[in-house]
């Protein structure tokens, strides 16, 4: 009776046709909230995630988490990171400004070593 049973149960499973998702669980709502302009996940930043859980009876705040140092030290890193690029770039386009106006200063000084219209053909050059 038994070994019917389970060949019964087995027989059942085996006709399912089995279906395996691919896509992450942790992606719910992603879309949604970026289009929203909200973070990606409800963990990522937010009063949830940077306030204290709890302070202490006389208001003093609670010291921070190891999250909330991490996370803050993460922003500080980043936004060194970008005065740094900022600053790289301010530094580029000086250098590209400074290079354009030698190269149109030697233009200049190319022009004006060329030998100059003389006789009829300054005559003519000034009239026109």
């Amino acid at each position: 009776f038994v070994f019917s049973l389970l060949l019964c149960v087995f027989t059942a499973f085996r006709n399912q046709s089995r279906h395996f998702s691919t896509t992450c669980s942790i992606q719910a709502g992603q879309k949604w909230r970026i289009e929203h302009g909200l973070a990606r996940s409800n963990s990522e930043y937010g009063p949830l995630t940077d306030l204290p859980d709890w302070s202490f009876a006389d208001g003093r705040p609670a010291p921070p988490l190891k999250g909330q140092l991490r996370r803050k030290k993460e922003r500080e890193d980043l936004a060194r990171r970008v005065v740094m690029l900022n600053s790289e770039m301010d530094k580029g386009i000086q250098v590209w400004k400074d290079k354009l106006i030698e190269t149109r200063q030697q233009e200049e000084q190319r022009k004006s070593l060329l030998f100059k219209p003389k006789g009829k053909l300054l005559k003519k050059k000034n009239t026109h």
